[in-house]
C-alpha cells in the first residue's frame, strides 16, 4: 500500500452561522460545531484511505472563544498520522467577521477514525507523509496522543506506553 501525503487529505468547509445554529446567548452551539467537525474530518479521513470510515474518538476538542451569529466559519481537516487501521485527524476552526474579513482560529480538535470493510471490520491504510513543519509536528506527536487515548480507554497499560514514557525518562 502506498503512503500518501498529508496535504493530499485536506478538507476545507465553510459555514455561516444562522439563528437556527445557535444557543440563547447568540453563539454557535458547540455540539453543532462537533457536528460540523466530524463531517469535514471524516472526509479527510476518506481521502486518505478511499474507504468507508467511522468516528472511533473525539480526542480533544478546544473551545478557545465563542462563536457568534452571522460568523463565518471555516474548517480544515488534515490527516496528521495513520497507524494499521485508524487515523488522526486534526481540524482547525476559523472565524471571519464578515464585516472586517478579519480571521482568526477560535478552536482545533483531534478526531480518530478507523477504516471498516463492507462488514464493518476495520482494514488496513496507507501511511502519512508529514512535509511542513506543522505536519511533522503534529505526526511526531500523534503517537503519545495515541497511547494516551488508548491507556485511558483500558485498551493499553501504562507500563506499555514507550512514547509517553520518553517524556518522563528524558533528561
Amino acid at each position: 500500500m502506498e503512503a500518501k501525503k498529508a496535504s493530499e487529505t485536506l478538507s476545507i468547509t465553510t459555514k455561516v452561522v444562522l439563528p437556527n445554529d445557535t444557543n440563547a446567548l447568540g453563539n454557535l452551539f458547540g455540539g453543532q460545531l462537533l457536528a460540523w467537525m466530524d463531517v469535514i474530518a471524516s472526509v479527510s479521513a476518506h481521502r486518505h484511505c478511499r474507504r468507508v470510515v467511522v468516528t472511533a474518538s473525539v480526542n480533544n476538542v478546544s473551545f478557545r472563544q465563542p462563536i457568534e451569529e452571522g460568523s463565518i466559519v471555516t474548517l480544515e481537516a488534515k490527516v496528521s498520522r495513520a497507524f494499521s487501521s485508524s487515523m488522526e485527524v486534526f481540524v482547525d476552526v476559523y472565524v471571519e467577521n464578515p464585516v472586517s474579513g478579519k480571521r482568526e482560529k477560535s478552536n482545533e480538535a483531534i478526531y480518530t477514525f478507523v477504516a471498516v470493510d463492507q462488514n464493518g471490520g476495520p482494514i488496513e491504510v496507507p501511511e502519512i507523509i508529514a512535509e511542513t513543519e506543522k505536519e511533522k509536528i503534529r505526526y511526531e506527536g500523534a503517537l503519545r496522543r495515541r497511547q494516551l487515548s488508548l491507556i485511558l480507554a483500558g485498551k493499553m497499560k501504562a507500563s506499555e506506553a514507550s512514547e509517553l514514557k520518553k517524556i518522563f525518562t528524558e533528561g
